[in-house]
């Protein structure tokens, strides 16, 4: 065993707080992290939910929530491309949903709702995966002006049982289904046929907000997808595209993300700050030692070196303390409804900078130095 790591096992009342505090950093870097990429997954749900390899829609547009109507003639341009089996019409967008309980009842306050539509069937391009899963559901979705909510949001929706009717664009809707797991950070999802979507978000041009199609392929989608962006009046993307450019566009635009990173940085500040002060501490109560040492001739790149390694050792005994708490906290948050998403990249990450975070304390500390003197023991 090393002399860094037998000074912190004999001196670990003393270096504790410094382990505490970079064990503090890692979580919060993860846990922020992680639920930064879980909040920001759901604005794609509509993307990652449904079987299309292609998703076609108006120039520009940025998130999938946010479309404009397309003519449905543009289906016969995209089932042209020889990558394309099939391809479907889908509509998504906002609408107001107004909760009554009869036909006389007052409206009570309004939420603004994302209405997902698409054909239902079992072999259907946009239709999330509960829904395909659940034919009894989709089949009472087939009747006219009726919708099913996540049964999360029911409470947000003003719903408590089956049966419940809402207005939404003037429309009287009827709630014949939950689905589980397809929460939103904006509106809640409203999902329906597409005929009903239609009507709710009272597009004026009758047309669709997305061309989907069935490719051969993820390769052969993306080549569809470069050879129809070429025309310029539409843009299409592979679904991972598609998903990844949603998720981006909430991330920068809402700013929600710069909020969340500047939490997790100011966790990293503090961490660093006292770690940094533990190490600085801990090195210059050792002075007399460090003094020995001179004296018996290690050099002070030796007694540096020794510094540096304590604060790599202090930043893995850190993170291995960081690891099980921070997928406990995730756990936690999942169960609670929050959605917290440590992807393994995340880990790393965190495990990383916080690592480096560390051995950037020890480098700071390497000032307590200046006192070191063999004549220290003299005096």
């Amino acid at each position: 065993m090393s002399y860094a790591l037998n000074t912190i096992w004999f001196e670990r009342q003393r270096f504790l707080p410094a382990v505490l505090a970079v064990a503090f950093s890692a979580i919060l870097i993860a846990v922020q992290a992680g639920l930064m990429l879980g909040l920001f997954s759901t604005v794609s749900v509509p993307v990652d939910a449904a079987r299309a390899d292609l998703w076609v829609g108006y120039p520009g547009v940025r998130s999938v929530d946010l479309a404009r109507p397309i003519p449905e003639r543009w289906a016969t341009r995209v089932a042209a491309q020889p990558e394309v089996g099939r391809v479907e019409p889908y509509a998504v967008g906002f609408a107001l949903w107004l909760k009554t309980t009869g036909p006389d009842a007052v409206p009570g306050p309004p939420e603004i709702i994302t209405v997902v539509g698409a054909k239902l069937g079992p072999d259907s391009l946009g239709a999330i995966e509960y829904l395909r899963t659940h034919p009894d559901l989709m089949a009472k979705l087939a009747e006219p002006f009726t919708v099913a909510v996540d049964e999360a949001e029911l409470g947000r929706l003003g719903v408590r049982r089956l049966g419940d009717q809402a207005e939404v664009s003037g429309r009287r809707v009827r709630v014949v289904g939950t689905t589980r797991g397809y929460t939103s950070i904006s509106g809640p999802y409203v999902f329906c046929s597409f005929e009903t979507a239609r009507a709710l978000i009272r597009d004026p041009a009758g047309g669709a907000s997305y061309v989907l199609a069935k490719c051969d392929s993820p390769e052969a989608a993306a080549d569809a997808a470069r050879r129809l962006g070429a025309y310029g009046r539409m843009s299409a993307f592979t679904a991972d595209e598609f998903s990844t450019r949603s998720r981006l566009h909430w991330l920068f635009t809402t700013k929600a993300g710069v909020a969340v990173a500047f939490t997790a940085l100011l966790g990293l500040v503090v961490g660093a700050v006292v770690t940094s002060q533990t190490l600085y501490a801990a090195t210059a109560a050792s002075q007399r030692e460090f003094a020995t040492l001179r004296a018996m001739g290690i050099p002070r790149w030796r007694l540096k070196l020794t510094v540096v390694e304590q604060s790599f050792w202090v930043g893995l005994f850190g993170i291995a303390l960081a690891a099980p708490a921070a997928v406990v906290l995730a756990e936690m948050g999942n169960r609670a409804g929050t959605r917290v998403w440590l992807h393994p990249y995340v880990v790393l990450a965190a495990a990383g900078i916080t690592l480096l975070m560390a051995l950037g304390s020890g480098l700071a500390a390497l000032r307590s130095f200046q006192g070191v003197d063999p004549a220290h023991n003299i005096r």
